[in-house]
């Protein structure tokens, strides 16, 4: 069990380290903000601004232009995150649940299974004289295999 809680710490960090410099942060904030408070009867706004100010660290490490710098400061706050996640989940392993939930709200990965396909068929006929007809819904990937064309 304790070996489940400390993988779901590590992503946990990793989720928030990476919405610190994301985005989606101001969520991602008040969300972390919220599970830690719940669980050490910490001020919701004192964990904010820890956070905020784990977030001013990476901003300034990603803006300073050194790469090995700001990979060095995203693993310092992946470690100290992680600790406290762990910590948090060891104290109270009912917890991850809603740590979970969270995660997969911040990474847009929800627990709903997937939804199938649409495909869509049209016919055109009535002779060739048509013109050019160009009909598109979302377009995913596109790919092109087997190399330039003559």
């Amino acid at each position: 069990m304790e070996a489940e809680l400390v993988q779901l710490a590590t992503a946990g960090a990793t989720v928030l380290v990476q919405q610190m410099v994301g985005d989606g942060w101001e969520r991602a904030r008040t969300r972390i903000a919220r599970f830690f408070a719940a669980r050490s009867g910490a001020d919701e706004q004192a964990v904010g601004a820890e956070l905020d100010a784990a977030r001013d660290e990476l901003v300034r490490a990603e803006q300073g232009g050194d790469g090995e710098i700001a990979d060095e400061a995203r693993a310092e706050a992946r470690v100290e995150w992680r600790a406290r996640m762990r910590r948090s989940l060891l104290a109270d392993p009912e917890s991850a649940a809603d740590l979970r939930a969270i995660l997969d709200e911040l990474t847009g990965e929800p627990d709903t299974p997937p939804q199938p396909a649409l495909v869509v068929h049209n016919t055109i006929s009535g002779g060739s004289n048509h013109g050019l007809f160009i009909q598109t819904g979302t377009i995913g990937e596109v790919r092109q295999t087997g190399g330039p064309r003559p």
